[in-house]
């Protein structure tokens, strides 16, 4: 059952990587532009009804507001990455592994986000201790 559901997961993220790429391309955005310029010349004008209108107005905005804010994101994200991979590339001690993070599936990025975890909780417990370990040096003084 969990092969069958890690199949499904890995499917559905092609999918989506798919589809924003799709959603945010200038292309799609021309087209998406040029339907709703054609329902709007065909059909707005033809009801009397001013509340049509304005809700035709405002769900055609809206619509194009999508593709806008999709490209807006997939650049924004691609830039974060971008400049994320070159962190951890100058770094010497960095972990390669986390590079190229938006091409791994969620689950290894589940993985790789434990790990961090694990990291986190282990230089707490050195933290206290060095700090308890500094306390007890400074009462002694």
């Amino acid at each position: 059952m969990n092969k069958i559901y890690a199949n499904i997961e890995r499917y559905f993220e092609k999918l989506t990587a798919h589809a924003t790429k799709i959603l945010g391309n200038s292309i799609t955005f021309i087209l998406a532009l040029g339907l709703v310029i054609f329902w709007w010349t065909t059909g707005m004008f033809v009801s009397n009804d001013m509340h049509q209108n304005i809700g035709d107005f405002i769900f055609g905005t809206t619509f194009l507001s999508l593709f806008i804010i999709q490209k807006s994101f997939n650049r924004y994200s691609a830039l974060v990455h971008l400049k994320m991979n070159e962190l951890i590339s100058s770094t010497d001690t960095a972990n390669n592994s986390v590079m190229h993070t938006s091409e791994k599936t969620e689950y290894e990025i589940r993985a790789l986000s434990k790990e961090y975890i694990d990291l986190e909780e282990m230089a707490e417990t050195e933290d206290q201790a060095i700090s308890e370990e500094f306390k007890n040096k400074k009462d002694n003084l």
